[in-house]
């Protein structure tokens, strides 16, 4: 596989926290410089913005765009124009609209789009969609649940348009889903709870059905202290399947199959590698669309205040 030259856009603490330790261990993957206005690495040659960056450094093939949700499509779209292939933290975008342009421009300029929907590449979820594959699922319970404060700290865009409230993290639980579940499925009701300081929901409650009937229930909450809750437990015409600590943890029939560290990003940027390696691009924007359906469709209510 050919090395790739990557440049990251936003040096936020997804990046620090998944990013650098992945693309250290990503042998293919040389990062050369970074773009933000308000964060820096020491070691790297930072920039105030994406074309600052791509100016100074013409041997960057590849960026990966980690800023708040509603800045990602002109950043994007300015690196594909550029020829760059380019990684887009989830989600790909703030409307499906701008992810539909987005795949429209990397075609034509022959170049990598990547959905990165970090939660697919978590251990246990490669299995859980092989065993659910030639099964009929019954009943699904889905739990999404932690603390914003500890996850997303001091990072008001989570509130306003664009930002998704608890659905930035409900939608990993949507792109597990998605991926796993063998039939299609769509919403049938939400409720969506949105605080009076806010304009994105702090929990949601959602009901889903497939062609077979099936009763899926999903419970998002960004209210929860402690340790999170990222789990799902799915029912079948031939037993139970648990997929908890957000997909580390596969369990069937009351037999641990997988339990294994988190290792997610790793598997995103050996992907990547692959990807441009291949001149291929990937954009599943089924976990987009089920959240866009929610605030289609969902019903509002005001809660207590509760950002600062």
């Amino acid at each position: 596989m050919s090395d790739f030259n990557l440049g990251l856009v936003g040096v936020g603490k997804i990046v620090r926290d998944q990013h650098l330790p992945a693309i250290a261990a990503t042998q293919s993957c040389n990062l050369i410089a970074t773009a933000d206005p308000h964060a820096s690495l020491s070691d790297l040659p930072a920039y105030q913005s994406l074309e600052a960056m791509l100016d100074a450094h013409p041997e960057i093939t590849a960026v990966a765009i980690c800023t708040p949700t509603h800045l990602r499509y002109s950043q994007a779209r300015a690196a594909l124009v550029r020829g760059k292939h380019v990684l887009l933290e989830k989600p790909p975008g703030a409307t499906l609209s701008e992810v539909e342009d987005l795949i429209d421009c990397a075609e034509k300029q022959g170049v990598s789009l990547f959905a990165a929907w970090h939660s697919r590449f978590a251990p246990g979820v490669a299995q859980a969609q092989q065993w659910l594959k030639e099964r009929q699922v019954q009943r699904v319970e889905i739990e999404w649940k932690e603390d914003v404060r500890v996850w997303h700290p001091g990072q008001a865009w989570i509130w306003q348009p664009g930002g998704m409230g608890v659905f930035d993290p409900g939608i990993n639980a949507l792109s597990i889903a998605t991926a796993i579940l063998p039939q299609p499925f769509f919403l049938q009701r939400a409720r969506l709870l949105v605080p009076s300081n806010a304009q994105t929901p702090i929990a949601a409650e959602l009901a889903f059905t497939d062609p077979k009937g099936a009763v899926i229930a999903a419970d998002f909450d960004f209210r929860q202290s402690g340790p999170p809750t990222w789990d799902m437990h799915i029912e079948t015409d031939e037993g139970r399947l648990s997929l908890t600590n957000g997909g580390c943890r596969l369990v069937i029939n009351d037999e641990v199959i997988m339990e294994a560290e988190e290792r997610e990003y790793q598997g995103l940027y050996a992907r990547f590698a692959e990807l441009i390696a291949n001149k291929r691009s990937e954009v599943d924007v089924a976990p987009l669309r089920q959240v866009a359906d929610a605030f289609l469709y969902g019903h509002r209510e005001t809660t207590d205040a509760f950002v600062e």
